[in-house]
């Protein structure tokens, strides 16, 4: 929402009159004339961006006005170039607007123009037109130039790359993968004499020109990259640096572009790969330039010969090369340690894309990235630059014939167990795998045991998270792991509270503001307590599916059921149990289903107590119960034992309403030889025994101290599961009526203690008094109470067999008719 002064200026400028813009137009114009630009024409231009924005309507400014912003787009001030491209996108370009840069004015346009330009393109050809003109201006740009001119040219094109793709043409790609060549591998080696332009390097004014140095201070003694270090830099030098930001978006997009000479060019750059393979002479340029060659400057003197994509791949192999090799050196400055990390990971990228486009170059390729491995994998704060080089194994290990296994030990052991308290490397981690499930669930077996490791990084902070585990979560469901899985999840808050714990147990001592020390904090540190913790905190699954002191260790948590980021952990839990059952039940079979069923019975009184926790808990328990017990009805036989004693607990209608309400239904509902020829007479009365002896009990009595009255739904669920189970064996239908009519009875008399609603109490008898009723005739009750799946799934209107489709469609035509 808008301020109200917002507001107020939106309604003015939507409210202006046409003769009162005129003027405005024409006092603007004037202000613009002046030699001089002052703060009433910055705030006039404002003016107008906001009457054209909040206008619905586009409209054409006057041709001298046109005229005098588009020439303010090459302003100095960048000020004045971000008004005016603002205003001119809110309003009709004009007719002939691909013409105001021509050939001559080209080097004068900038990121704002450019900007402008592209927003008004009318078609792919005129942003094609425009790409030819800047790479017409790269091309003809003598080396010597000033240095404001180039600087805008490649992040044009690559914000054109991004957006328009298909404009390019297979000359466009051509020239400019020349020209990143050049700029890439033979910028100048020497430092610039003017002053720092800023960015990258600083450093004062050097009158005559030296080498350029590396990180550590030693001069250099290879190619320019954007590690090296100087006091000024040349234009090339700093074209370097453009090159390399946008080498992998390049490397990555530009196959968009179609190549009619598709096959005699794949089978030249297969012939001359082996040739670079086998051959260490020095590079022409290299020598040319003077520069000092090192091993990975090595290349075939037949480079030259290669098709213009296929050399930036050999130069862009050859530039991430030499970063490697400049990381090794032990930088000065902080932000320079930091810039060797993230051309890192930018170079192994690029390795990455480069290996993808030509095979030939993973063998040549691996040996620096394993060193690199090596050199980094003890580092913990190198994290973040290892997970491309895990993103090169997972691409080319199996090529390269090569054991992964000490990468995957540390991408899914050591960093979520010591860092999951990193956002960023929990945002790039879980990227990392979600890019790349297919192959994770294919090629690394660890991935699916390693769920208790990435849990952590939901556990610790939810909300950021919780998207990536939603789409990460039914990659971890196996058949071997979905057992330990329920349990982890619904332990998701014990853990957050544990990850607390763990980081403040690594500070001083703490204590509440009330001087009370942490319990939890303290079972943490004690090591009678601490197998618990271990367990929680383990880094893989298969050392077992729950902690067999868990009643032990949700009290040791109780107090920290209000922390923050626990409550928040356990608001995520319902909805990871829903993806959780939604996927078990494909790769499942009724042994492994029978078993979740026993979880959740179990683990129903097992949870932290958290607010309004265990009401969604037992929520998800109930619905998914119900929906095992129907695509699977043998599973009651199965675990009727445990059924039947979770529902002849009285305790669990008053704590467990809604999963003991769905038990209770499950039972009735299925407890049948229609569903199951195993189930016996005997097996239905003695449930029917556990279910009459709770209803009576919780009819008969006041609920238990502090205990609300039992919900008039599980009254009338017991009562229709024991009428159903009566309907069944003839030889019950009279124990259930005459509780049935002592019901009637009792609650003539007025109110009663197990139920406090009157309203709620007349249902209850109500619903009584159809099910004595029914009982009346057996056969009648049974096929209402059970009825079988031909009636509660007719097909009638689609059997020709029967008079029913005759009979709908005269309806149909008498309805119709009228």
């Amino acid at each position: 929402m808008y301020s109200h002064g917002a507001e107020s200026l939106i309604k003015q400028a939507r409210e202006i009159q046409d003769s009162e813009l005129q003027k405005f137009y024409s006092r603007l114009v004037k202000l613009l004339q002046g030699k001089e630009l002052s703060h009433e024409t910055v705030d006039s231009l404002q003016r107008l961006y906001i009457i054209l924005y909040s206008n619905k309507y586009i409209r054409t400014l006057p041709p001298e006005l046109q005229k005098r912003l588009h020439s303010l787009l090459s302003s100095p001030a960048e000020q004045f170039q971000v008004l005016c491209s603002a205003v001119l996108r809110e309003t009709l370009p004009p007719s002939a607007h691909s013409g105001n840069y021509s050939q001559e004015n080209i080097s004068q346009l900038n990121s704002h123009a450019a900007a402008l330009l592209l927003s008004q393109a009318g078609s792919t050809a005129d942003v094609s037109s425009l790409c030819t003109q800047l790479l017409r201006g790269l091309e003809s740009r003598p080396l010597e130039g000033p240095t404001n001119s180039l600087t805008h040219t490649l992040p044009i094109l690559n914000t054109i790359l991004t957006h328009n793709p298909e404009c390019l043409t297979e000359d466009h790609v051509t020239l400019l993968s020349k020209k990143l060549v050049d700029w890439l591998r033979y910028a100048s080696i020497l430092q610039g004499g003017g002053t720092s332009s800023g960015g990258f390097f600083t450093g004062p004014r050097s009158r005559q020109p030296v080498p350029i140095a590396e990180l550590d201070g030693t001069v250099s003694g290879d190619f320019f990259t954007v590690l090296c270090v100087g006091q000024s830099f040349t234009e090339d030098q700093w074209m370097n640096v453009f090159s390399f930001s946008v080498l992998r978006h390049w490397l990555l997009t530009y196959h968009s572009v179609s190549n009619g000479n598709n096959t005699a060019d794949t089978a030249q750059r297969l012939q001359l790969s082996l040739s670079l393979s086998h051959s260490f002479s020095n590079d022409d340029r290299s020598e040319v330039d003077g520069s000092v060659v090192s091993m990975v400057s090595a290349t075939s003197s037949s480079s030259r010969l290669l098709p213009p994509k296929e050399r930036l791949r050999e130069k862009s192999f050859q530039y991430c090369q030499r970063l490697i090799e400049q990381s090794d050196r032990k930088a000065h400055k902080k932000s320079d340690a930091d810039l060797q990390k993230a051309c890192l990971v930018e170079a192994v990228c690029i390795l990455d894309c480069v290996c993808e486009e030509d095979a030939s170059l993973v063998f040549r390729t691996f040996p620096c990235i394993k060193a690199l491995f090596g050199r980094l994998s003890s580092d913990l704060s190198f994290a973040r630059v290892l997970l491309p080089i895990a993103q090169f194994y997972l691409n080319h290990g199996e090529m390269a014939t090569v054991d992964c296994g000490s990468v995957w030990a540390l991408v899914f052991g050591r960093y979520p167990a010591e860092l999951f308290n990193d956002p960023f490397l929990a945002h790039e981690l879980l990227r990392f795998l979600r890019l790349n499930l297919e192959s994770l669930q294919l090629r690394v077996p660890q991935y699916t045991h390693s769920f208790p490791n990435l849990l952590k990084f939901l556990a610790w902070d939810s909300p950021a998270v919780v998207d990536d585990f939603v789409d990460l979560l039914p990659s971890l469901v196996t058949a071997g792991t979905a057992v330990e899985l329920l349990h982890t999840l619904l332990d998701l808050p014990c853990l957050s509270a544990t990850l607390v714990l763990q980081v403040r147990s690594t500070c001083l001592p703490i204590s509440e503001l009330s001087g009370r020390g942490l319990l939890s904090l303290d079972a943490f540190r004690s090591p009678s307590f601490r197998g618990l913790f271990l367990f929680l905190l383990r880094g893989e699954a298969g050392s077992g599916d729950t902690i067999d002191r868990l009643s032990t260790l949700l009290e040791l948590l109780a107090e920290t059921a209000d922390w923050p980021r626990v409550v928040q952990c356990a608001q995520t839990v319902p909805v990871l149990l829903h993806i959780f059952f939604n996927t078990v039940i494909t790769v499942a079979d009724e042994k492994l289903l029978a078993h979740l069923i026993l979880v959740m019975l179990e683990r129903s009184s097992l949870l932290l107590k958290i607010p309004k926790y265990n009401k969604e808990i037992h929520r998800v328990f109930s619905a998914h119960l119900l929906r095992l017990c129907k695509l699977h009805p043998s599973l009651v036989v199965d675990q009727s034992h445990e059924l039947l004693e979770f529902s002849g607990a009285t305790a669990n209608v008053y704590s467990k309403e809604e999963i003991y309400t769905h038990v209770v239904w499950v039972l009735g509902e299925y407890l049948s030889v229609s569903c199951d020829s195993r189930c016996s007479v005997r097996l239905i009365t003695s449930c029917f025994e556990a279910l009459e002896a709770v209803l009576f009990e919780i009819t008969s009595s006041a609920p238990p101290p502090g205990a609300d009255c039992p919900a008039p739904r599980v009254v009338t669920t017991l009562m229709s599961s024991l009428a159903k189970l009566a309907s069944r064996s003839h030889d019950l239908i009279p124990r259930v009526s005459l509780f049935l009519s002592k019901l009637r009875t009792v609650t003539r008399g007025g109110s009663v203690a197990w139920c406090s609603d009157e309203e709620d109490l007349v249902a209850i008898v109500t619903r009584g008094e159809e099910l004595w009723s029914l009982l009346k005739a057996p056969g009648v009750a049974q096929s209402v109470l059970t009825p079988p799946a031909h009636v509660t799934t007719p097909q009638w209107h689609r059997d020709t067999n029967v008079a029913l489709p005759l009979r709908l469609r005269a309806l149909t035509n008498f309805t119709h008719s009228h």
